[in-house]
């Protein structure tokens, strides 16, 4: 039987791998098709085409690629805080409601343990909550680069209709951007509730992402 320092790389690491090379696809069909519109969009103004090089430094492409970015990272930063005190009876995306979990245990230092454990003190206390610090930075990260790139395409399309360009805080007053923003949180916020919610019912046999197939639908956690 084989063992763990056998396994072939993409064994391993066949679900990171997988999901990149899946987002580098469809970050390219993006690029490609938005490239497209844009030019179209600008051919109905009567103003010149763009090439390709130029639209992925644009506010249009910016704006398109952060604004989905930053609503995936609030979804993880926010499930990742909120699963630690909240609880769904019967999910397998909730921790047990009365019983202790592994996560929860306080961390102690061993030679296998990694190096901030080791370490202790405020390195410790950080590294405690780095999961969740790491996605609000994503999620701050992405939300002022998706205003910036929505603000840049505004201006663009200002000029296009012989309007005056927009101030960054005068445009942040706006429902457009606004409006951007709250389509794609809804939506995330609608995932996670699907997820915790239907793992109560529902099974996907070999996935840990379900609970087994024979447990009760009241069984909480995995």
């Amino acid at each position: 039987m084989k063992t763990k320092s056998n396994r072939n790389f993409f064994y391993r690491n066949g679900l990171t791998a997988v999901f990149l090379t899946l987002f580098i696809i469809t970050l390219a069909a993006q690029a490609l098709t938005g490239w497209n519109k844009h030019n179209q969009d600008l051919q109905e103004d009567d103003a010149p085409e763009i090439g390709f090089s130029t639209y992925l430094q644009s506010g249009h492409f910016i704006s398109a690629t952060f604004e989905n970015f930053e609503s995936e990272f609030l979804q993880m930063a926010l499930y990742v805080l909120l699963t630690i005190s909240l609880r769904q009876v019967g999910s397998a995306e909730s921790k047990k409601l009365d019983e202790p979990e592994e996560v929860d245990r306080e961390p102690k230092p061993s030679k296998d343990a990694p190096w901030a454990v080791r370490k202790g003190g405020w390195i410790l206390k950080l590294y405690s909550n780095s999961l969740s610090i790491c996605f609000a930075i994503l999620f701050l990260g992405s939300w002022a680069l998706h205003l910036y790139g929505s603000w840049q395409n505004h201006n663009i399309e200002q000029l296009a209709k012989h309007l005056p360009k927009e101030s960054i805080s005068a445009y942040l007053g706006q429902a457009e951007f606004w409006f951007e923003t709250f389509q794609n949180w809804q939506s995330e916020f609608l995932s996670v509730a699907s997820i915790v919610f239907l793992s109560i019912y529902l099974r996907q046999k070999g996935s840990p992402e379900s609970k087994p197939v024979d447990a009760s639908h009241m069984e909480t956690g995995k």
